[in-house]
């Protein structure tokens, strides 16, 4: 830290307009918040979900968000903006310049589990929501299926790791990321619409409630970030979007074929 420089905090790189930068890095930022989404999907599995989960999830982005932000100032003091830049491990870069004796091998088994463990958290997420949405009649009912003893959707949870692992040998994880991010923006635009749309609604028992501005500026703000995406990152995402659309429609026309009733949601009893 003797050689770190406060006033790199707040400066910019020269060839990069502020408000681009800042929007670019939000995008990552966005990215490094994605388990906390993920824990919506797990909130059913909680006691007291109305009370227990708003004040878990609020108080688990509140410090992951102080953390980050002391790990963004620090590396900006200690290392040059363009080293972290141009390398391809800037926070080994930072534990360098701060002059911690941690061995490289060792921080690359710290990135595996990180990356493992990012991994684990998706398709536990992706596996309830691929059961929900077949327990809805919005997926084919073969991924509703649960194991009998533990009750864990092991359809879900083998395709969605089958899937996952079939998306590491496309692309770099960059593209990854880019198209993960640009997937849930597109969620995150539906799921501010319901709010305002399920806001109409009236429910008779305790519920968390939002005032109608919340959803209206996250729809701002997720417009912004969708046009910081590339033109590619748009191809592979509709591509993805088309398949969820194909799923959906033979869902939808094998349920109407075999008399299952439409899908139903408590969704507007839970939030709005």
């Amino acid at each position: 830290m003797a050689g770190g420089d406060p006033a790199r905090v707040g400066q910019f790189a020269p060839d990069v307009p502020p408000v681009t930068g800042i929007f670019s890095a939000s995008i990552i930022a966005f990215f490094s918040f994605l388990g906390f989404e993920s824990a919506a999907n797990m909130a059913e599995e909680v006691k007291d979900p109305t009370r227990s989960y708003p004040r878990a999830l609020f108080g688990a982005i509140g410090t992951a968000g102080v953390v980050y932000l002391l790990i963004a100032i620090g590396a900006a003091i200690v290392v040059p903006t363009n080293t972290l830049v141009g390398s391809s491990g800037p926070l080994l870069e930072i534990l360098k310049a701060s002059g911690v004796g941690i061995p490289g091998s060792l921080f690359s088994i710290i990135a595996l589990i990180a990356i493992a463990n990012g991994a684990l958290l998706f398709i536990t997420m992706a596996s309830r929501a691929t059961y929900g949405l077949a327990e809805a009649h919005l997926l084919p009912q073969t991924f509703s299926k649960v194991m009998p003893g533990r009750r864990t959707p092991w359809v879900a949870i083998l395709v969605v790791g089958l899937v996952t692992m079939g998306m590491s040998f496309v692309g770099d994880v960059g593209d990854l990321a880019d198209v993960t991010v640009q997937l849930l923006l597109l969620v995150f635009v539906s799921a501010n619409i319901s709010v305002l749309v399920l806001k109409k609604d009236k429910v008779g028992h305790r519920h968390v409630t939002v005032p109608r501005i919340v959803p209206i500026l996250a729809l701002a703000a997720t417009a912004v970030l969708l046009t910081q995406q590339d033109a590619h990152t748009w191809i592979v995402t509709g591509g993805y979007v088309l398949v969820g659309t194909a799923i959906f429609v033979i869902a939808r026309v094998h349920a109407k074929r075999t008399g299952q009733p439409e899908p139903t949601s408590n969704a507007a009893s839970a939030f709005d």
